[in-house]
C-alpha cells in the first residue's frame, strides 16, 4: 500500500481509501461521491480527516494513508499506513462500548465518550499497513 495519489478513491468492494502523509502542503477534496454519501478529505504531513454528509468521520495525527475504509452501524474496519504512530480518532455512537483489535491483537475495549469520539494509537513500523478494526459491543 502506498499514499493515495487522487486523495480519495472508491474500490472495487465499495469501500474508501483516502489520505496522502508525503504531502508538504494540505490539500483537499470536497464533494467525493460514495454510496450516496458525500465525502470530504484533508490530507498532508501533520493530518489526515475525513467527513461524511459534513460530519466528522476520522482523523489522524499525523497524517496516514487508509485503504478499505468501511463503516457500518456496528463496525468500522480498515488499513492505515504511516512512517510513525499515529493517534486516530473516530465518530462512532456516544456512549458506546467497542472491541478494538490492531494488525489482529486484542487491544480491549473502550468506550466513546458524549460526543461519540474513540480515539486510539497505532504503533506503526513503516514497512506494511496496519489492520484496525472497532466492533460495537
Amino acid at each position: 500500500m502506498s499514499v493515495i495519489s487522487e486523495l480519495i478513491r472508491t474500490e472495487s468492494d465499495g469501500t474508501i481509501s483516502f489520505g496522502d502523509y508525503s504531502l508538504k502542503a494540505k490539500a483537499k477534496l470536497d464533494n467525493f461521491e460514495n454510496a450516496g454519501d458525500l465525502y470530504k478529505v484533508k490530507t498532508f504531513a501533520e493530518i489526515t480527516k475525513l467527513e461524511r454528509n459534513g460530519m466528522f468521520v476520522y482523523e489522524s495525527v499525523p497524517g496516514t494513508s487508509v485503504c478499505n475504509f468501511k463503516a457500518t452501524e456496528s463496525d468500522v474496519s480498515f488499513q492505515v499506513e504511516a512512517p510513525e504512530d499515529v493517534q486516530i480518532t473516530l465518530e462512532l455512537e456516544a456512549g458506546t462500548e467497542y472491541d478494538i483489535t490492531i494488525d489482529g491483537t486484542d487491544a480491549g475495549t473502550m468506550k466513546t465518550n458524549l460526543g461519540g469520539k474513540l480515539s486510539l494509537s497505532v504503533e506503526m513500523d513503516g514497512s506494511k499497513p496496519v489492520l484496525v478494526q472497532v466492533i460495537r459491543k
